[in-house]
């Protein structure tokens, strides 16, 4: 076996590793507080930012305006989360945990953010750029894909 076919099975079977641990993360989320992964990281979200605005949350997370939204309104009809349109500007939509939402993520596993989330961000700089370029030329080679997952949580992938 050439060592590109060696090196090519590795990073595969690296990839199994990851997208495992990121599987049953998600799935020990979902046992202990009932709502998903990415649920949960907006309500993390949340927490440490009270009164965000849909936009800001889906700048947090990384997702699509829409992708926030819908999100959220599945939250919200769990009792976990609020909205306060602001006295002062009505079109202004303000977001914060109910009682119930700080109950859940009490019961979280850690991290909130999701294992992979958390783990990119304790790399430093030059091994995340490296990445990012590694990862892109990666796709390159992948062919026409659809880049639309990019704007969804990896929980609902």
């Amino acid at each position: 076996m050439s060592p590109n076919a060696v090196a090519a099975r590795e990073a595969l079977r690296q990839f199994r590793v990851i997208f495992g641990a990121v599987r049953q993360h998600y799935q020990a989320v979902e046992k202990a507080c009932g709502v998903s992964g990415a649920q949960i990281w907006a309500m993390s979200a949340l927490l440490q930012t009270p009164g965000m605005k849909v936009s800001e949350l889906a700048q947090a997370l990384s997702i699509h305006a829409s992708t926030a939204s819908n999100l959220l309104d599945k939250i919200e009809k769990a009792g976990l989360v609020r909205r306060e349109r602001s006295s002062t500007d009505q079109r202004v939509v303000r977001l914060y945990l109910t009682d119930a939402g700080e109950k859940a993520l009490a019961k979280a596993p850690q991290p909130l953010t999701g294992i992979l989330t958390h783990a990119l961000g304790q790399l430093p700089d030059e091994v995340l750029v490296r990445l990012n370029q590694d990862m892109a030329t990666l796709i390159a080679h992948m062919g026409e894909i659809d880049t639309q997952d990019a704007q969804n949580p990896l929980s609902e992938l």
